[in-house]
């Protein structure tokens, strides 16, 4: 299993603009503001202002989404985590609000509406921590 990304942003939240232009620039894998406006009004019902799209790429520069190459005239804008990563940090960030219920009981409650697919992964994920717990629990008495 991979572990989570080095580079993380500083805030994970997104709304729904600044997830589409990350998603532009995943797909493309860097792009100049100018390309990420094209393409969003690419769809004829969208209207959008090209220093919306400036705000939002700042934004997610500050959340720490994006890194700028400014050595251009044009400025280039690139995603510091790919996509599997940002989903890797997004369920992590929803597992620790999930576990911060705190009560054991409340947690487990959960159990009763999960279907057997459901549960044959919380079990997996049981198995695995188990692992884990053993190779640290080895490593400590070395």
């Amino acid at each position: 299993m991979a572990p989570l990304p080095f580079n993380r942003p500083k805030q994970l939240s997104l709304g729904p603009l600044e997830s589409e232009i990350l998603s532009i620039l995943w797909e493309l894998g860097s792009a100049t503001a100018k390309d990420i406006h094209d393409r969003i009004l690419d769809d004829p019902d969208r209207e959008l202002a090209y220093p919306s799209v400036m705000t939002v790429l700042q934004r997610l520069q500050k959340k720490g989404w994006l890194s700028c190459d400014r050595s251009q005239r044009t400025y280039r804008w690139s995603p510091v985590v790919s996509r599997e990563e940002a989903t890797m940090l997004q369920a992590h960030q929803h597992l620790h609000t999930f576990l911060a219920v705190g009560n054991p009981d409340t947690v487990a409650a959960f159990a009763d509406s999960l279907d057997t697919a459901s549960l044959d992964q919380l079990e997996a994920i049981a198995q695995k921590i188990k692992a884990m717990r053993q190779r640290q629990e080895g490593d400590h008495a070395q």
